[in-house]
C-alpha cells in the first residue's frame, strides 16, 4: 500500500475520530446549540471605592449587596478589602507579608476583609469614622459576582465640602470623561485613581477649559501603585484656575476606577463620577424638583462642534427651558450653562439631543445641582447616565429621604422595582411603574416588610424602550444642621450578565 493512500487513511480515522468527540461534547443547550449568542451569569467581577474623606468629623456607611438570581446560591464569594495609600507618582514601601496579604485571592480577602457578602437578597453594611476610612478593592466570584454592588456614604457637618458625598463603588477601566470639574480658589477637586491589579497603572489626565485644552504635563504620565488609590489636587496641574473645567482621564498602562471629589467652600460638595461614553444624545436624570440652582456642563470631544436641543423631561411632558432651548458646543472646549432653578417645583431631567443639522457629534455632560440658599446651601452632581439595560442595583437606601427618578427619552416604558430585606432584617417588596415617552416618572420607591437597617434598589427593565435612572439620598435635621444634604447616583446595568457568542465545531479548519 502506498504511503499517500495510508496517509489518507490516517486523515480519515482521524477526522472521523475528532468528529465523534465533537459530537459527544457538544451542549445540548446553549449558544452552541441554537446557533444564538445568549446571555449568561458573570462568575467574576470587582468593585473599586474611592477614599471618602479627609475629614475627622466624616462619618462613612459602606453597603453591598448581590440580587437574588437563578443562579445556584450554594458557592460564591464578594469581599471588599481595603486599598494602600499612595501618593501621585509615589511607590509604596511594603514587607513581604503585607505584600502577600495586599495581593488578595481567597486568604488575603478571609484575613483583611472589610465588608463581605455572605449570600445573595441580604445587604451588608459596616461603618468607619474619620479621616481613615480606606478606598476599598473588591471582588466577587461565583453565585455572588452576578449584579454584585456597593456604595459609600459620608456625611460630615463641617470643613470645606461639608454636606452628604455619595458614590457608588465601580469597576475598573481605561477611558473617562468628566465635565463639572474646576480649579478656582472655592473649590478642592481631587482625582481619585484606584489600581486593582498587581501592576502599576500608568494614567494620563488632559485638562479642557472654556478656550481649550490647558497645558500641563505634570498630568502625563502618573504612576499608579498596585492595589492602591491616588489622590490628585487638580488645581496643582495647572496654574490657570478655570470655574468649569472638563477632566479627561486614560490609563496608557494597566487600568483604574476613577472619580471627582468636588469640594466647595460656600456650597458643600459631593463625588462627580465619570459622564456615559461620548453620545449623540445624553440624558441627565433625576433633578430635584426644589432644586435651586442648575448649571449645565458639556464638552465635545471629537474634531467637529455639537449643536444640541436642550429638553427638560418632567412628569407632563418635555420643554425646552426658555432661552437656552439650544446649545453650542465647539470642538474642545468646555460649555457651561446656569439653568437656574430649572424644574419650578416638578422633578426632571436633563435630555440632550442633536438638531436637525447638527449630524451625530458625540458628546459628555453632567449638571451641577444646588438645593437651599444662602450660607444653607448644599451641591451635588449628576453626570450624562447610561440606560438601566436589563437590571440595575442601587445599595444603601433608608426608609426615609431616598428617592428614585426613572426617564424615558424616547418610548414609554415599564420597569419593575424590587427593594431587598434590610440589612438587619425584612421582606422583600416589589412594585412595577409605567414610564411615559419623554416623561420623568419620581417613582414611589416600595419599602420592605418590617424593614431593619438599610436596603437596595433594583430596576429592571421589562417592556418599552430604554430607561434612565437615579436616586437621590437626603438628609434634613438636627443631623444636617439645617442645612438640606443630598447625594445624587446614576443607575446603570448591574453587570450581572455577558453576552457568550454561539460557537460549533468547525471542520473546515482540519483541511486547510
Amino acid at each position: 500500500m502506498k504511503r499517500t493512500t495510508l496517509s489518507l487513511i490516517a486523515a480519515g480515522a482521524a477526522l472521523a475520530a475528532v468528529t465523534s468527540v465533537a459530537a459527544v461534547a457538544a451542549p445540548e443547550e446553549g449558544p452552541a446549540a441554537t446557533g444564538k449568542a445568549a446571555q449568561q451569569p458573570v462568575e467574576r467581577t470587582s468593585l473599586l471605592c474611592p477614599a471618602p474623606s479627609s475629614s475627622e468629623l466624616a462619618e462613612t456607611t459602606y453597603t453591598a449587596y448581590t440580587p437574588k438570581t437563578e443562579v445556584s446560591s450554594d458557592s460564591g464569594t464578594a469581599a471588599l478589602v481595603p486599598a494602600a495609600r499612595s501618593l501621585a507618582g509615589k511607590d509604596d514601601k511594603k514587607d513581604d507579608k503585607d505584600d502577600k496579604d495586599d495581593k488578595g485571592g481567597k486568604e488575603g480577602e478571609e484575613e483583611k476583609s472589610f465588608l463581605a457578602v455572605k449570600k445573595q437578597g441580604t445587604p451588608v453594611t459596616t461603618e468607619e469614622n474619620g479621616s481613615g476610612a480606606p478606598a476599598l478593592i473588591g471582588l466577587a466570584e461565583g453565585s455572588l459576582a452576578p449584579g454584585w454592588s456597593a456604595q459609600q456614604t459620608t456625611h460630615f457637618t463641617a470643613g470645606v465640602g461639608r454636606g452628604l458625598h455619595g458614590a457608588a463603588c465601580s469597576a475598573p477601566d481605561t477611558d473617562f470623561w468628566f465635565p463639572g470639574a474646576s480649579t478656582v480658589e472655592d473649590r478642592s477637586d481631587y482625582l481619585h485613581l484606584t489600581n486593582p491589579d498587581d501592576a502599576a497603572a500608568v494614567v494620563d489626565i488632559e485638562l479642557y477649559g472654556k478656550d481649550g485644552a490647558l497645558d500641563s504635563e505634570v498630568g502625563e504620565g502618573i504612576q499608579v501603585p498596585p492595589r492602591s488609590s491616588v489622590p490628585v489636587l487638580l488645581s496643582t496641574l495647572t496654574g490657570k484656575p478655570q470655574t468649569n473645567l472638563t477632566v479627561h482621564v486614560t490609563a496608557r498602562s494597566g487600568r483604574v476606577a476613577a472619580a471627582v471629589q468636588a469640594l466647595d467652600q460656600k456650597v458643600g460638595g459631593d463625588w462627580l463620577t465619570p459622564s456615559a461614553e461620548p453620545a449623540a444624545s445624553v440624558v441627565l436624570p433625576g433633578i430635584p424638583k426644589d432644586a435651586t440652582a442648575v448649571r449645565l456642563v458639556a464638552f465635545a470631544p471629537g474634531s467637529a462642534d455639537a449643536d444640541l436641543k436642550v429638553s427638560l423631561a418632567g412628569p407632563n411632558g418635555a420643554l425646552s427651558p426658555a432661552g437656552n432651548e439650544t446649545l453650542h458646543l465647539k470642538s474642545g472646549m468646555t460649555t457651561a450653562v446656569d439653568l437656574a432653578d430649572v424644574t419650578r417645583g416638578e422633578p426632571g431631567s436633563l435630555v440632550l439631543t442633536p438638531t436637525g443639522d447638527s449630524g451625530n457629534t458625540p458628546v459628555v455632560a453632567a449638571v451641577r445641582v444646588i438645593r437651599g440658599k444662602g450660607a444653607d446651601q448644599e451641591s451635588a452632581f449628576i453626570p450624562a447616565a447610561r440606560p438601566v439595560g436589563d437590571r440595575a442595583t442601587v445599595t444603601g437606601n433608608g426608609a426615609k429621604g431616598t428617592y428614585l427618578s426613572l426617564t424615558a427619552p424616547g418610548k414609554a416604558a415599564k420597569v419593575r422595582v424590587t427593594a431587598s430585606a434590610g440589612t438587619g432584617g425584612g421582606t422583600a417588596a416589589t412594585k412595577t411603574y409605567s414610564v411615559g415617552a419623554g416623561r420623568t416618572l419620581a417613582a414611589d420607591v416600595p419599602l420592605p416588610d418590617s424593614l431593619k437597617g438599610t436596603y437596595a434598589l433594583t430596576v429592571e427593565t421589562v417592556s418599552g424602550g430604554p430607561v434612565h435612572a437615579s436616586r437621590t439620598l437626603t438628609l434634613s435635621g438636627a443631623a444636617a444642621d439645617g442645612i438640606p444634604m443630598f447625594t445624587v447616583q446614576n443607575l446603570t446595568d448591574d453587570r450581572g450578565t455577558v453576552t457568550v457568542p454561539a460557537a460549533r465545531p468547525e471542520m473546515g479548519v482540519l483541511l486547510d
